[in-house]
């Protein structure tokens, strides 16, 4: 056997071992950390009688949990570089399961308001956390595909988790003395605690702690992503400031803001539109009816998301990647309000889908390529954090127009304009500093 093969036959074992320990449990956290924020979408449908709430101050709701997380998201991803993964991601984990179960008991809507941002606070750091996790665990060639298996966690959080939570929120109202919004709230909350006091235990910060790989598994792997991040010349102790002044952080948040905001509009919005069928087609769905078709378009992306992140590893191409789906959704999302029949909203919604949960992983591709280290904990922050203003902006946006017009349809035409902005930002990052790069160099190091 030729020194070639055998190296290749040891990066695919360690890389297929490495793949198998961590993105199954990394995945089902994830699940359980978008179905706590996005939840309250389906609450809604009974919550706000109880609590009344308008439309307005529902948007409010839900996009309050993005002050807490804005404020407290690079500090948060500082400190898991510093202390390691395994205990800041639990400590994040547990924080955030006992805020999302405490909802339940929420008396009012200021109440409400309160929790939503202790929520983001808890929260805080999680995402980027576990993508600046990957980049210490993973070599560059197949993070996309690997931030694709885990990011499928998204929508399929929403696929089963919109009909799951509709069913509790039908079925076990009055179990503990409580209506249905706040079971699920409760029951929804607790596995958050669990997976936190198993993060402790499961997860292992780097490869060199690995006991899990053999010595030589653990030599090649530490090898390969040294080599990777010293030749990005990123990884010094200046880092953390270059990456706070580098332009092409911000504007990639900018981008990621204009994906999300298609993202949380759907997230928190879709189950009022399909709520809405009632008024303008006559229709009578249940709660559980409601939850499914709801389920659909994220079902839907799931599976698109798996097929696009393989083809733009197979093609090494990244921003038309990023910027075809985007463009997909931006055109697709302001139409669904003038179908003429719940089948065909519900195809346009699901188009919308599609291009936002094809663009996400891709898009996290490119500010691995030129951060590392210190640098990417600041960076991969900024950017979620920049991009996730769009969980305030658009539920909030989306409810005042619904409000304002009695109808959705100017709030999706918001949405639409914003993901074309989008679409503009990363062609002119292209343009500028990333060129047609392989996937080996999407983009130049940051300067020193």
């Amino acid at each position: 056997m030729s020194a070639d093969t055998a190296t290749s036959e040891l990066e695919s074992r360690v890389v297929k071992k490495v793949a198998r320990r961590i993105i199954p449990f990394l995945g089902v956290a994830y699940f359980v950390n978008y179905l706590d924020r996005t939840n309250i979408g389906l609450a809604k449908l009974t919550m706000s009688d109880e609590l009344g709430l308008t439309e307005t101050m529902f948007g409010l709701a839900s996009g309050l949990f993005f002050i807490g997380y804005l404020l407290f998201e690079v500090p948060s991803n500082l400190a898991l570089h510093k202390f390691g993964a395994r205990r800041w991601i639990a400590r994040i984990m547990v924080s955030w399961g006992i805020v999302a179960a405490a909802m339940a008991f929420v008396p009012t809507a200021g109440w409400l308001y309160g929790l939503r941002i202790v929520l983001g606070i808890a929260e805080a750091g999680f995402f980027p956390g576990v993508l600046l996790y990957m980049t210490m665990w993973f070599p560059r060639a197949y993070r996309v595909r690997l931030m694709g298996l885990f990011m499928l966690a998204l929508p399929v959080s929403s696929a089963l988790g919109a009909p799951l939570s509709s069913a509790i929120i039908q079925y076990w109202d009055g179990l503990f003395g409580l209506s249905g919004w706040r079971v699920m709230f409760l029951i929804e909350g607790l596995p958050a605690i669990v997976l936190g006091v198993i993060t402790w235990f499961y997860l292992t910060d780097r490869p060199a702690q690995a006991t899990w790989l053999d010595d030589d598994e653990k030599a090649w792997l530490t090898a390969e992503l040294e080599s990777e991040g010293s030749s990005k010349g990123a990884h010094i102790a200046g880092s953390v400031k270059r990456a706070l002044t580098d332009a092409r952080v911000w504007m990639l948040g900018l981008v990621y803001f204009g994906i999300t905001y298609g993202l949380y509009s759907l997230s928190f919005f879709l189950p009022s539109i399909v709520a809405g069928f009632k008024k303008t087609f006559d229709t009578d769905f249940s709660l559980v009816t409601t939850g499914l078709i709801v389920a659909v378009p994220f079902a839907v992306g799931a599976l698109a998301m798996v097929l696009w992140s393989r083809h733009s590893d197979r093609t090494g191409e990244r921003t038309w990647h990023v910027a075809i789906p985007t463009l997909l959704g931006a055109v697709s999302i302001p139409f669904a309000l003038y179908m003429d029949s719940p089948f065909t909203t519900m195809i346009a919604v699901t188009v919308n889908a599609v291009g936002v949960f094809c663009a996400l992983p891709v898009f996290w591709y490119l500010p691995s390529a030129f951060l590392t280290g210190a640098g990417a904990a600041a960076g991969i922050a900024i950017i979620n954090s920049v991009g996730n203003m769009s969980g305030f902006g658009a539920p909030y946006v989306t409810g005042w127009l619904l409000d304002a017009t009695g109808n959705a349809r100017a709030g999706l035409w918001v949405v639409g304009g914003v993901m074309l902005v989008a679409v503009a930002l990363v062609l002119v990052l292209r343009r500028r500093t990333m060129g047609d790069r392989t996937s080996s160099d999407v983009a130049a190091p940051i300067a020193h």
